[in-house]
């Protein structure tokens, strides 16, 4: 038997009705003033990190008393503002859970709109992003492109990261040799890793050394396996390939913090099989594409569109191969994207 699919008002009405089942647990678990004065063992106000939200109550990793690195369930104080894997916060130890009582202001975070258009964080106080791709499931560049252009519009570096090198023997997939070509001659780093042999894990966990990262990229990439390798006490479950579609399963349904045996902290994100990038503008796209930007603002018309436009310097720099036509070609789909979408 078929599934029904749903519309997109019906998907509308689900997501709505599920967001206000969220918002009242979120409130019932929520602790007010009153509640805190009843609270007979209250701990002082200590720093700690968001290590896990579960959207009624939060994960807590001690980061400041003798007990550093425990990891303690709190409520959240009411009209608190909103909190994500990743935040550095003020709270307090209590029986049988702690709480949490403020949260401290954010360095970077990582934004998504949701089925709305509003902006909600995913993470915060990162320094990288990680964009795991591998050759099954088939990678696209307008998908990278996207993780991309979020990135950089929001001032995070990013990183791209091939897993499942071992599968690249005897040119098998010669397109992937491609998507590393081109995204090298760009100028971004690109790791070349194996979460099967090893292979280029010891270089991938220097590389995150110092930082906070977070790891995002389509569902069964092999983030899951990853984290294991370079956090072996992660324990994260690691999904198969659906068959026949050769699309990953969700083995992660939450946001959570690692430790890096090596140093270094990583946050895995649940799989994302697209990126929404609705809330950035024209502007914000194009300056996404940093090989673009050094002929921005050269084109013979000020309103030059950059694509069948007389005297554009973009479209010169394609046909002179300084800039790839496939970027082009895939900032032109993000805009029709974000047209059909809004």
């Amino acid at each position: 038997m078929s599934k029904r699919r749903l519309s997109e008002r019906q998907k509308g009405r689900i997501q709505s009705i599920q967001e206000q089942r969220r918002e009242r647990a979120i409130a019932r678990n929520a602790v007010s003033e009153d509640d805190l004065a009843n609270l007979s063992i209250l701990g002082p106000e200590i720093l700690g990190t968001v290590v896990t939200n579960f959207g009624a109550q939060v994960d807590i990793e001690d980061a400041e008393t003798d007990l550093k690195g425990r990891i303690v369930r709190c409520h959240m104080r009411a009209n608190l503002d909103s909190l994500v894997t990743g935040d550095q916060v003020i709270w307090r130890f209590a029986e049988p859970h702690g709480v949490v009582v403020a949260r401290q202001p954010r360095r970077s975070e990582l934004l998504r709109p949701d089925i709305y258009g509003k902006l909600r964080p995913v993470v915060a106080n990162v320094d990288l992003i990680a964009i795991v791709f591998s050759a099954k499931p088939d990678a696209f560049s307008n998908l990278l492109d996207r993780y991309l252009v979020a990135a950089e519009a929001q001032n995070i570096k990013p990183v791209l990261v091939l897993n499942k090198v071992d599968m690249l023997k005897n040119n098998a997939f010669p397109e992937i040799n491609k998507l590393i070509n081109d995204y090298q001659f760009i100028g971004y780093d690109v790791l070349q890793v194996s979460a099967t042999t090893g292979e280029g894990i010891a270089e991938l966990q220097d590389y995150f050394t110092g930082q906070t990262a977070i790891f995002v990229g389509q569902s069964g990439v092999g983030k899951s396996s990853l984290i294991n390798h370079l956090q072996p006490e992660a324990n994260m479950s690691v999904g198969e390939l659906s068959i026949g579609k050769e699309k990953g399963t969700h083995t992660t349904t939450v946001s959570r913090l690692f430790h890096l045996s090596g140093g270094g902290v990583l946050i895995d994100s649940p799989g994302i099989r697209e990126f929404a990038l609705t809330h950035l503008t024209q502007e914000q796209v194009i300056n996404g594409f940093i090989d673009f930007r050094p002929y921005l603002g050269h084109c013979k018309f000020r309103d030059c569109s950059h694509n069948k436009d007389l005297g554009c310097s973009l479209l010169a720099a394609v046909a002179d191969k300084k800039v790839l036509s496939t970027r082009l070609h895939n900032y032109r789909q993000i805009l029709l994207s974000q047209e059909s979408d809004r």
